[in-house]
């Protein structure tokens, strides 16, 4: 079977690079779905950005304790997600974790209403950072409306991080996507319905900070999580990097939404019962 035409658009947004891949559609159909997607994330980072100052995170940032602001659907679904995985996680992921506090400063203490889409501000600064949430967070938003355009194959990806697929293009096992370690340690597996997130310091150096201490991230050097969501796949490879292999085992023993794979010490190690996609064997 031939495999059908892959159309591939590029867009700047959230201090990265948006890929979309559509398989075997209209060229024009597929630029036009492509355009609306592109808007959409050029909404979420003015809404999810700190460092735009009408954003609704940049408007959290300047609550006092006992206020509370209105923020938009998506913002609200964002949050509610990343409270989600720092609940799963214990900790070891959380918003807060890059916001400058001073030493005697208390943490941030914020919830949720649902009903009326608030942030309430109980304690604290809520100087959030959505960077480890908010690319994969983009990519869940961006497969639903696909969904909207009736268009199934498809490959979403953010700045080589953070991955979303959708059905494979005809004649093909998946999408093509790879955990690669220095030294040329490479796996590939066919991606289908589901998302692949990575974290390390081979970029940024030891930028992930242990949200738990406040410390740069020692125990390993890259972490990768699947899921059947890009914004999980994105927090739980970030919370895998100052996670012990212990506090692993415990919490992902519990948490069948996502696995988290590792490949240091020599060897690769997986965590969690959620099913890895079909590996690709290695060329000979």
């Amino acid at each position: 079977m031939t495999v059908p035409l892959i159309h591939t658009f590029k867009h700047h947004a959230m201090a990265t690079e948006f890929q979309v891949r559509i398989a075997g559609e209209d060229a024009t159909y597929a630029a036009q779905a492509a355009q609306e997607l592109f808007t959409l994330v050029d909404r979420l980072h003015d809404l999810l950005s700190r460092f735009r100052d009408h954003s609704d995170i940049s408007q959290l940032a300047a609550l006092e304790p006992g206020m509370a602001l209105p923020v938009n659907e998506m913002t609200f679904d964002c949050l509610r997600l990343a409270r989600t995985v720092e609940v799963q996680t214990c900790g070891a992921f959380a918003l807060t974790a890059t916001a400058p506090r001073a030493p005697d400063a208390p943490p941030p203490r914020w919830r949720l209403e649902q009903e009326n889409l608030l942030v309430h501000c109980d304690e604290g600064k809520l100087a959030f950072d959505l960077g480890a949430i908010g690319k994969g967070y983009a990519l869940d938003r961006l497969a639903a409306t696909l969904a909207e355009w009736e268009l199934n194959d498809y490959l979403l990806v953010a700045g080589g991080s953070s991955v979303l697929a959708g059905a494979a293009p005809a004649g093909t096992a998946g999408w093509d996507a790879g955990l690669g370690l220095p030294g040329g340690r490479v796996r590939r597996f066919a991606l289908t319905h589901g998302s692949l997130g990575g974290s390390g310091i081979y970029e940024q150096g030891r930028h992930i900070l242990d949200p738990r201490t406040g410390q740069p991230a020692q125990l390993r050097d890259r972490a990768w999580a699947f899921s059947k969501h890009a914004a999980l796949s994105d927090a739980f490879s970030t919370a895998a990097m100052v996670l012990t292999d212990d506090e692993l085992h415990a919490i992902m023993s519990s948490y069948a939404e996502a696995c988290i794979v590792l490949g240091d010490g020599g060897r690769w190690r997986t965590y969690g019962d959620y099913p890895l996609p079909p590996e690709i064997p290695a060329a000979k």
